[in-house]
């Protein structure tokens, strides 16, 4: 057994002065077969700890259905055998491009601007899965011989909120529940972050992608004692959906890291290695200085110009931190190890059967239901996915506009069975009026939940109503379809014909390998949907780039026949999916 605890200068392990090396790995974002792999990449860069948030709604999609939360223990034992520390951030809120932040859809619907405050229900829903997580974590603290150093209560808080009693009674619930390991904050270096985010007793530390002196300057004002540290440094970033690939230089990014660490201060990267955002779990941010613009979808990569690519490979950057935390290494520095396997050669998918996509809302969707005005998708219990909502224009009436008021965030809409056209939040109104009698489809996608900022937590679907002229249409027929209601079993149970010149629906077919490997999938021409390879769901992919490809996880292919799915909610292309063994960077556009 060991102790960790924060000095007055420096972080010390059983009285020895120590500095934290570490850097950010999502277990949730990477295949756990490769989670030794990635954690051994880390060890090869020079890194003594790995840090990595819980995403609530990975582990409870429905209140009181727990989903694998025993995975946090093994990546923690996996962390350990790898010889890292570990600093946990168990949220509730995480951020991180991730859908919603990582807070459940079943929470932040009802409740509201509630969330991440002092709020008694909030704090009850918070409670409960606390006490569902925190034991895989408290039995891993380094005093009970696990590799957990630190805990994190809350996350950038200050950037939200000022609640300062919330902030308390979370520490006071991680204490509560058993954490010993010391806790503490992150927020920006910013005056009204620091005082919003922070709490007095517990380490603060700042999230920063450069400028560290001037950054631990102002942490210095707020908290002159302690240990400094760079909770994020942030060595990349992350790309939208319609923008360009965003990349940092390799040399500016290391001159950042060696600032940092001649401040005398530790430090966590941001991202080491960012993975995948597997499942149509990307989040979405919001444009603007004050984060309340446009929507702005997070591409379902999160390579994040890290050292270690999505695929597991080192970088330019990689070799260049490797060489900068060498310097701070107390040992030679153990090898790079190989990398993973890849696919030998293209290989391409043939779809042989199709399912429109009604067929696959009625045999896979939640039921129909008939409400006032339109339901939120809060409240037809989708959080990945779509709703059909349908209405009928009453008449005899001449043409008017028709408006999806608060739209969020895509509709594709027919009129009387025909195609009339897409809406967004940004054109919500139909560009040919409409006349009555008529029936009215919108199916509404959502592109991801914001993940930051003040309007994290709002609802998806058509929030504002549905308008004919300046009329409302009451009498709204509403039905949920779910990306977890693909499974294997009722997939296989779906009535299928052939895909010919079809339009949106899901698209099944085979393609076979002489052997494993990590992958790209790419659809060329196809518009936008999801991709499944053998009942695991790739994510999103999207005609608007900048992401040109999926990446396939070695693991997930068998030799052999391999089932894909691809589920078209746009316009099928001409092209056949096809898989090849590049990737990486390569997977983005310039």
């Amino acid at each position: 057994m060991a102790e960790f605890r924060v000095g007055e200068d420096d972080f010390e392990v059983d009285g020895r002065p120590v500095r934290l090396l570490s850097g950010a790995l999502h277990y949730f974002r990477v295949h756990e077969e490769q989670w030794a792999h990635r954690l051994r990449m880390l060890r090869a860069m020079g890194l003594n700890c790995v840090e990595t948030y819980v995403p609530w709604n990975l582990h409870e999609p429905r209140p009181g259905e727990v989903r694998d939360v025993a995975a946090v223990g093994r990546f923690l034992d996996a962390a350990r055998e790898a010889g890292l520390w570990v600093i946990a951030r168990p949220g509730p809120y995480m951020c991180a491009e991730w859908e919603n932040g990582g807070l459940p859809h079943w929470v932040t619907g009802p409740l509201g601007a509630r969330i991440r405050t002092r709020d008694a229900e909030f704090l009850g829903c918070v409670e409960r899965w606390f006490r569902v997580l925190m034991p895989h974590i408290v039995e891993r603290q380094i005093d009970r011989g696990g590799p957990v150093i630190m805990v994190q209560v809350e996350n950038e808080y200050g950037s939200y909120g000022s609640d300062a009693v919330y902030l308390r009674a979370v520490a006071d619930l991680l204490v509560e529940l058993g954490v010993t390991v010391p806790l503490f904050t992150s927020d920006g270096p910013e005056d009204h972050m620091l005082t919003g985010g922070s709490i007095p007793g517990i380490l603060a530390t700042a999230n920063f992608g450069s400028h560290a002196r001037e950054a631990f300057a102002t942490l210095r004002e707020h908290r002159p004692k302690g240990p400094l540290m760079c909770m994020e440094f942030w060595c990349g970033w992350f790309d939208h959906w319609g923008a360009e690939h965003v990349v940092r230089d390799p040399r500016d990014a290391a001159r950042a890291l060696r600032e940092i660490l001649e401040c005398g201060a530790s430090v966590n990267l941001y991202m080491a290695h960012g993975g995948t955002s597997f499942g149509g779990w990307a989040g979405a941010n919001r444009g603007g200085p004050l984060h309340d613009g446009p929507l702005e979808p997070d591409v379902t990569s999160y390579d994040y110009d890290a050292p270690i690519d999505e695929f597991g490979r080192p970088t330019e950057k990689f070799w260049l931190f490797r060489e900068v935390l060498g310097g701070y290494a107390r040992q030679p520095l153990p090898e790079v190890p190989e990398p993973p396997a890849v696919l030998s050669g293209p290989v391409t998918a043939r779809l042989s059967a199709f399912t429109p996509l009604e067929g696959v809302l009625e045999a896979l969707g939640g039921p129909e239901s008939e409400h006032a005005v339109p339901p939120s998708f809060e409240e037809l219990d989708v959080d990945r996915g779509l709703v059909r909502y349908a209405v009928t224009v009453p008449g005899p009436r001449a043409p008017y506009p028709l408006r999806a008021s608060g739209l969020r965030d895509l509709a594709v809409v027919y009129v009387d069975g025909e195609r009339a056209g897409v809406l967004t939040e940004e054109e919500p109104v139909l560009a040919e009026p409409v006349g009555g009698h008529a029936r009215v489809e919108l199916w509404v996608e959502s592109l991801g939940r914001v993940n930051y900022g003040p309007r994290t937590g709002e609802p998806k679907g058509i929030t504002g109503g549905l308008l004919h002229e300046r009329q409302y249409l009451h009498g709204v027929r509403a039905r949920g379809l779910r990306l977890d209601a693909f499974t294997p079993a009722a997939v296989a149970g779906l009535s299928s014909g052939e895909p010919g010149g079809a339009g949106p629906g899901l698209y099944r077919g085979s393609f076979e390998v002489a052997g494993v490997g990590d992958a790209g999938l790419e659809l060329p021409g196809w518009g936008r949907g999801f991709v499944w390879v053998n009942g695991f769901c790739l994510g999103r992919y999207w005609a608007a780039g900048p992401q040109g490809s999926l990446y396939v996880p070695g693991p997930v292919l068998r030799r052999g026949a391999n089932e894909i799915w691809v589920l078209e909610l746009d316009r099928p292309g001409p092209s056949p999916v096809r898989l090849a063994s590049g990737g990486g960077a390569q997977s983005c556009k310039g």
